[in-house]
């Protein structure tokens, strides 16, 4: 379990640079990792999760420019996310194509937070894995449940954003949350699609309203509705067993 989090740890250090790069269009493995501010490049030394940032005070080394909590922050939800992949799986395939997936989702919820998109380059392939990860017995849900999780997750969506923007004028679904929902649809399939939609629309109603009233911007303010589906997935991946029942019987 060790290994499984600080092989996490060091996938969370490469996302750092997918999240800052993808939507600026860069290239993710050129140029090395460097302060934005100065543009000195960071050693090797200075670059291990979570430690580094720690032993250089949260600094570029070089320049003094503080460093966003976000990067020690992604790297330690990354690790801990691989552990906890790693102690019901072991050194699996499973593991390994969950833990990809979860990558994903915690790279697009920050990518969603800082830019509100969410970049089909994530979420395309995204889908197309998983489908092909539900042929493996181990995946537990059939090829089926993974077509009609990512068609019935971006149909949904893009149903509830037509409407809205009907009745409102104003877009109510981005085409990226309906990538998202299909994506997370494929990887999980379809039975799971009205938690995680539930969970996304309670989470996202509570804190996008504290948001709101603290911003003071009213309904002018955008808030990214990508973390709320990457946490109400999360949530049904690690503890869905345990809620799923309860939840589904509400619903008779």
């Amino acid at each position: 379990m060790v290994f499984a989090f600080l092989f996490g740890l060091a996938v969370g250090s490469f996302l750092n640079v997918c999240i800052y790069r993808i939507p600026l269009k860069k290239s993710i493995v050129r140029p090395p990792s460097s302060c934005p501010q100065c543009g000195s490049r960071i050693r090797f030394y200075d670059n291990i999760p979570v430690l580094s940032y720690i032993v250089l005070l949260g600094r570029c080394r070089q320049c003094r420019t503080r460093i966003s909590l976000r990067y020690p922050l992604v790297e330690l939800i990354v690790g801990l996310l691989s552990a906890a992949l790693f102690i019901p799986f072991g050194p699996s395939l499973q593991y390994l194509f969950l833990f990809l997936f979860t990558a994903a989702l915690v790279a697009v919820a920050f990518i969603d937070l800082d830019h509100k998109i969410i970049p089909d380059v994530i979420s395309l392939p995204g889908i197309l894995v998983g489908v092909g990860f539900s042929f493996f017995p181990s995946a537990g849900i059939s090829p089926l449940d993974a077509v009609i999780g990512a068609v019935g997750g971006g149909a949904f969506l893009f149903l509830v954003g037509t409407v809205f923007e009907k009745a409102t004028g104003r877009e109510g679904m981005g085409g990226g949350d309906v990538k998202l929902l299909a994506m997370i649809g494929a990887w999980m399939g379809w039975k799971a699609l009205p938690f995680i939609i539930l969970i996304s629309a309670l989470t996202g109603a509570v804190i996008g309203g504290l948001s709101l009233a603290v911003s003071r911007q009213g309904m002018r303010a955008r808030i990214p509705f990508g973390p709320f589906l990457a946490l109400g997935a999360l949530l049904f991946l690690f503890f869905g067993d345990e809620i799923a029942p309860w939840f589904y019987r509400l619903g008779r």
